[in-house]
């Protein structure tokens, strides 16, 4: 199992495909890489493709500390420049984009674009504070089998939930959530709900830039995404009608195709 030991970490990647260019896929909470399995599929003939996971997540080590956004920004870099995929095209879903924006402002020279999946540049807005650290507190101390239902409705939109045809996909994504390492979870949750914003330092971003929401997403709804729009100068904006907040799982070929014609149109078009 590939690991790198990065800021007192071990970060586990995997490498697949071979290009002149490299993608680096960074998921949301609760995750891991493999909910980037269509894209990278998609991608490998063309380009490098790297997966990792965030410390105290899926196959990555726990820490005692270090889930703030900044440390997990510092993780991202440092995996960037070992690996030496500098300048790469990195995609962030959720919390993975959290870490993207803040390595566009603060780290542009390891970036050749930004893509920013159902992500948002705000705080966790006070009136979700409360809950989620309640489902972190019980997912924890209790099981998360107690509050299952919920995660997944906030994991994913009602096309993928309601879909007769995807049973056996929400099954293996229930059965993932249900064995998340619960202390390495809920570390991961509190970096997530107390991080602090960057929506003001978003004009420092001169990455190009692809922001992608599901219609559907009830944790960082369109709206966060079309503040971002707004504030990333030439930023490319794209909804999903049946997307939900795992987007990349739930409408994988809509994902990749915006990708494909995001880098086509705005990054290949600048060599």
């Amino acid at each position: 199992m590939p690991l790198l030991n990065i800021n007192g970490a071990k970060i586990f990647y995997q490498e697949t495909g071979s290009g002149p260019e490299t993608i680096v896929f960074s998921h949301g909470l609760l995750m891991s890489g493999e909910m980037f399995s269509a894209q990278v599929d998609a991608f490998k003939e063309n380009y490098r493709c790297i997966c990792y996971d965030h410390r105290g997540q899926s196959r990555s080590g726990i820490t005692d500390s270090g889930y703030d956004m900044d440390t997990l920004t510092a993780d991202a870099a440092a995996l960037i420049r070992e690996l030496g995929c500098a300048p790469c095209h990195f995609a962030g879903l959720s919390m993975g984009g959290f870490v993207g924006m803040r390595l566009a402002i603060s780290h542009p020279e390891l970036l050749k674009s930004l893509v920013l999946l159902d992500t948002t540049a705000d705080p966790e807005p006070e009136q979700n504070k409360g809950p989620y650290r309640r489902l972190a507190f019980i997912g924890r101390w209790l099981s998360f089998r107690l509050v299952i239902k919920p995660l997944m409705k906030i994991m994913f939109g009602r096309s993928f939930l309601e879909n007769p045809g995807r049973v056996d996909e929400r099954a293996k994504w229930k059965n993932h959530l249900l064995g998340l390492n619960r202390t390495g979870t809920s570390r991961a949750a509190h970096g997530v709900i107390d991080r602090k914003g960057v929506y003001d330092r978003l004009s420092e971003i001169n990455t190009p830039t692809l922001i992608v929401v599901g219609q559907e997403d009830v944790a960082t709804p369109p709206a966060k995404s079309q503040r971002m729009r707004d504030a990333i100068a030439g930023s490319v904006y794209r909804e999903l009608p049946r997307g939900g907040h795992s987007s990349t799982i739930e409408e994988p070929d809509a994902v990749t195709r915006a990708m494909r014609e995001f880098f086509e149109q705005n990054v290949e078009s600048e060599n």
